[in-house]
């Protein structure tokens, strides 16, 4: 039976068992786990997150970033930045982490149905996307175009390459892949991911827009979208913003009136775009 972890004890992580580590970048790894033996599975919904403990070390908020419909194998890409970061991409299979969650809210794509896509991704922002990503092709006929635009530093910090490739073999799903600087080999974009926007297909007036990234990149390509006509209510970004609890109750993660981790991750930017320009906040 599938369940949401947070209705039982929020505070208390259970134990996950790590299956499989990959590498995908220098410094960031995707992490599939299974719940221990006799443990309960849980669902999601895509853009939601967990907090994966470390045990000995700490916990942090990451957003889970398989497909929502595999409730048996829970998945995280997570960047080594820190201790505890550093302690969960240590993991080997075998090993033990603790979750807690799912928390958070999720991004709309079941009420976006009907409507051009267009996704936009900076660095390790694609990972909290993916799971969207799977659920509008898992239901790929009920929405217009699908536009996807990922940038990254180089070539080699690109999430999921072979995913990437595959994604772009689609004729239902364009695929965009940016890099701010490159060598002589690569073929692909090169420049800011607010550069494309121009080139993707999307009728302004029926747009839904799902952004996530660092927080200039959201900020400009907001901008963007905004200019060319989709609606403030219809662009969605993802904040995960010194979150540490998970529950609302430390306050790291507060913005104005809203606490990220408990109102959000994600939101409407018509809702926080009065906190969202504020550079000081």
């Amino acid at each position: 039976m599938s369940m949401s972890l947070s209705t039982a004890e929020p505070m208390l992580p259970e134990p996950y068992l790590v299956q499989k580590v990959r590498r995908e970048t220098a410094d960031t790894f995707t992490l599939a786990l299974t719940p221990n033996a006799g443990g309960e599975t849980f669902a999601f919904a895509p853009g939601q997150f967990n907090m994966l403990y470390a045990f000995g070390v700490g916990e942090v908020p990451i957003s889970i970033s398989g497909a929502p419909g595999h409730s048996d194998i829970l998945v995280h890409t997570v960047r080594a930045v820190g201790n505890v970061t550093q302690a969960i991409c240590r993991a080997k299979p075998g090993e033990m982490l603790g979750v807690r969650g799912p928390f958070g809210t999720s991004w709309p794509v079941a009420a976006a149905q009907g409507s051009d896509l267009v996704i936009i991704a900076g660095g390790l922002g694609l990972a909290p996307l993916r799971p969207a990503i799977y659920y509008l092709l898992a239901h790929r006929a009920a929405y217009g175009n699908i536009e996807l635009i990922y940038g990254a530093r180089t070539p080699k910090d690109l999430l999921y390459r072979r995913e990437l490739e595959r994604w772009r073999g689609r004729f239902d799903f364009r695929v965009h892949v940016t890099v701010d600087a490159a060598g002589a080999d690569w073929r692909g974009n090169v420049g800011v991911v607010t550069n494309i926007i121009g080139r993707t297909r999307f009728d302004p007036a029926h747009t839904v827009a799902l952004i996530c990234g660092p927080g200039v990149m959201m900020r400009f390509c907001v901008l963007e979208l905004l200019n060319h006509g989709v609606k403030a209510e219809n662009i969605y970004i993802s904040m995960e913003r010194n979150m540490k609890c998970g529950l609302g109750l430390c306050g790291h993660c507060q913005l104005g009136p809203t606490f990220i981790c408990k109102d959000g991750p994600v939101f409407a930017y018509d809702r926080l775009k009065g906190w969202f320009d504020k550079r000081e906040v």
